[in-house]
């Protein structure tokens, strides 16, 4: 039986699809932090190029993609659909399992599909050097291969506990030219003040992203670029989304669920959107977004408005929240360190369209391995919980359901934490309420 479902590179979707039209509710506008007022366009540019702060924003359903974009796609796109055979007969499975399987990119992630795009869009506008924050270092090492494919430079703020937890990580990242510093640092302002309130912090996505909009704020010729959250990180990666779309009408299949794990929102959101305007229709396709217990932002945090970084110097997006000034602890899947999640998937959530689950550890990296038994792919430690989720959903599913997950990386620069669990190091962690109630008293009271 064929397992493996592949497209010719004629097949590299030639658009983006936007969700923003399609929305049952209207996205809440992000806001200026000292006007409350909705944010203008132009109040952006110190940041992001016009063209993406124009995606950000833009009320077109489809958004067509560069060629010299699509050209570096072809690179590894289109990504194999694969069916888990294997993992089926191992759980008994009465449902069929697929995965989208990402990690062929030349960084092994999903994450080149934006990073390609923003590199492009900056370089267009004249922008020589991106600096950018990293978790786990999947987006770092997208963001340090893109701009060397298109001869830019690039700065990477690496949360601390992931430095120093993937060494592998930095040697990627300078291999491909990219400079990186663990977040806090001594090359910001915010991260010095940091290091003085405490010399042993080991850092969050908040925080490393304050020192990344610092450093792009004060150099003229850079501009910042995030790997998730954002709407046009969305729209890029639904790159995923729509090959899946084409592969499962390929050989006769509907889905009944959709899982992607979740830290920012960028590998679900893009994989999940594309079925939008089908679910809407009626169709009776699950969305389900798969995080840590650890960091539960969809299943935990607050529905309100707040920054997207620890220093403030975001504007106010309305999203679930576990407070701009959480720190998180240091579990090993450091993409999904994030205490707030994208605008655009809390909205999904909010109405019901998403169904978010959280997860321990320790309980995904069980699943890892009983998918690298019988699969023989190592994912990475983010991965693993929609790996988790996409067998606790076939073991509750009806009879022939059709399951399909986004394998979003692989965890071959994870060795350490594979280390640390097969040791029984591994800590299963339930964030506290009074810790979420205490970051969330430092959000907007209005």
């Amino acid at each position: 039986m064929e397992t493996r479902f592949t497209l010719p590179q004629s097949e590299i979707p030639r658009q983006w699809y936007n969700a923003l039209p399609d929305l049952p509710t209207p996205m809440a506008p992000p806001l200026d932090p000292e006007s409350k007022e909705p944010l203008r366009p132009e109040q952006l540019e110190p940041i992001f190029p016009r063209a993406l702060i124009e995606q950000e924003l833009s009320p077109e359903r489809f958004i067509d993609i560069p060629e010299e974009v699509r050209d570096v796609y072809s690179l590894w796109r289109p990504t194999p659909l694969v069916r888990a055979k294997r993992l089926e007969e191992a759980i008994g499975s009465k449902s069929r399992i697929y995965f989208k399987d990402e990690s062929v990119s030349p960084t092994g992630s999903h994450k080149p599909n934006t990073a390609v795009a923003q590199a492009y869009f900056n370089k267009q506008a004249g922008v020589r050097r991106m600096a950018t924050e990293t978790g786990a270092g999947q987006w770092g090492t997208a963001l340090s291969f893109s701009c060397r494919m298109l001869d830019m430079q690039c700065s990477v703020y690496m949360v601390r506990i992931s430095f120093e937890q993937k060494p592998y990580r930095q040697i990627l990242i300078r291999s491909y030219g990219g400079e990186i510093y663990p977040s806090p640092s001594e090359y910001t302002k915010t991260g010095r003040a940091m290091l003085q309130e405490d010399p042993d912090c080991k850092g969050s996505l908040g925080l490393a992203i304050s020192e990344a909009v610092e450093d792009a704020v004060n150099h003229e010729d850079t501009k910042y670029t995030l790997g998730s959250v954002l709407n046009h990180v969305l729209l890029h990666q639904t790159v995923t989304g729509l090959e899946t779309k084409k592969q499962l009408e390929m050989i006769g299949e509907k889905p009944d669920h959709l899982i992607g794990c979740v830290g920012g929102g960028s590998n679900c959101g893009g994989f999940v959107i594309p079925f939008l305007p089908e679910r809407l229709q009626g169709e009776n396709i699950n969305f389900i977004a798969a995080e840590p217990k650890a960091c539960p932002t969809l299943t935990r945090g607050s529905y309100l408005y707040d920054f997207g970084d620890m220093n403030k110097l975001t504007p106010l997006m309305k999203m679930y929240s576990l407070g701009h000034s959480f720190m998180p602890p240091p579990i090993h899947s450091g993409g999904l360190r994030y205490h707030g999640d994208a605008p655009l998937l809390c909205n999904l959530a909010k109405e019901g369209l998403v169904e978010p689950r959280a997860y321990f550890q320790n309980e995904c990296f069980d699943a890892a391995k009983l998918f690298q038994n019988t699969e023989g792919y190592l994912p990475a430690p983010e991965t693993t919980h929609a790996i988790r989720s996409a067998i606790e959903t076939a073991q509750r599913a009806e009879p022939g359901s059709c399951i399909v997950f986004l394998y979003s990386g692989h965890g071959l620069l994870d060795l350490s934490s594979y280390d640390s669990y097969f040791k029984g190091e591994l800590t299963d962690y339930e964030l506290p309420q009074e810790e979420i109630d205490k970051a969330l008293s430092f959000c907007p009271n209005w």
